[in-house]
């Protein structure tokens, strides 16, 4: 779609060329489309994944949602430093607002991930907040957060619900890199498959979700939402407003280590 500047969503259009919404049959897929930069989420990505939820809850034409990403990249979360030309909002203005993290929680119709490679971040957050992931078997997994300077308590109230304290602490202390096997051991996820099966499964999953009663299954979802419970938004805007989370902006943007490392500690390129 031609586009004569950076625009809000409308329609079919999520408000950015980096995100692509397709109709499938009873279906929408969106694609997260950004190359050159590894598929990055900027402001207005985050909010055109939360206005494709949206689309989808008011179009009866349509059943379900399906998320994935190109190459080797599901979503590595939000952009650190790099500009596009989708620019029509930013994050000093909504923060968590432009998130879809919420909207995925409350959703009415579906939305299933197939998590095709790279999934840290927000993108982690995208599949744990969403129905069902399906994995590729070359998938990976983080939450770089710490890294970042950003207490993000939103993570740590869905973790520790999901995998338990224990591995709460390991992922989010260490920042370490999970795969597909171990994020399925661990109960990260529930489905891991072939790579070159994987919109076939993921769609297959969504059918299959589409086919079950809409009113008890919300029954059900609201029941497993009140489980997860709220994060602590006041501690993660604090945090986000912090030094802390300027220093690991400004740190992951001159690919460095960040000023807290002790100076023996530090390594070359970004943490």
């Amino acid at each position: 779609m031609a586009i004569d500047g950076p625009r809000p969503p409308e329609g079919d259009w999520l408000g950015t060329p980096y995100l692509r919404f397709d109709r499938l049959g009873p279906f929408a897929r969106v694609t997260v489309d950004r190359p050159e930069a590894r598929n990055a989420l900027s402001p207005a990505m985050y909010w055109g994944i939360r206005y494709a939820i949206q689309r989808v809850e008011r179009d009866p034409d349509l059943a379900g949602l399906l998320l994935t990403g190109t190459g080797d990249v599901f979503v590595p979360g939000g952009d650190l430093g790099r500009e596009g030309p989708d620019g029509w909002t930013d994050f000093s203005q909504f923060l968590m607002d432009a998130t879809p993290f919420d909207t995925l929680r409350q959703a009415v119709k579906p939305v299933v991930c197939a998590v095709n490679g790279i999934c840290q971040g927000g993108g982690l957050q995208i599949a744990l907040c969403s129905d069902l992931a399906v994995v590729s078997e070359r998938a990976t997994f983080r939450v770089p957060e710490l890294f970042r300077g950003i207490a993000d308590t939103y993570y740590s109230q869905m973790l520790v619900r999901t995998v338990g304290p224990v591995r709460t602490r390991d992922l989010m202390f260490t920042g370490r890199v999970l795969t597909a096997a171990e994020a399925l051991d661990w109960g990260l996820v529930s489905r891991v498959v072939a790579h070159e099966d994987l919109l076939d499964a993921a769609t297959a999953e969504l059918t299959t979700i589409c086919r079950t009663a809409p009113g008890a299954r919300n029954d059900i979802k609201r029941s497993l939402d009140a489980q997860i419970g709220l994060y602590d938004r006041i501690a993660m805007r604090t945090s986000m407003a912090g030094e802390e989370s300027r220093e690991g902006w400004r740190a992951f943007s001159e690919r460095r280590s960040p000023e807290w490392v002790p100076a023996e500690l530090r390594t070359n390129g970004r943490l």
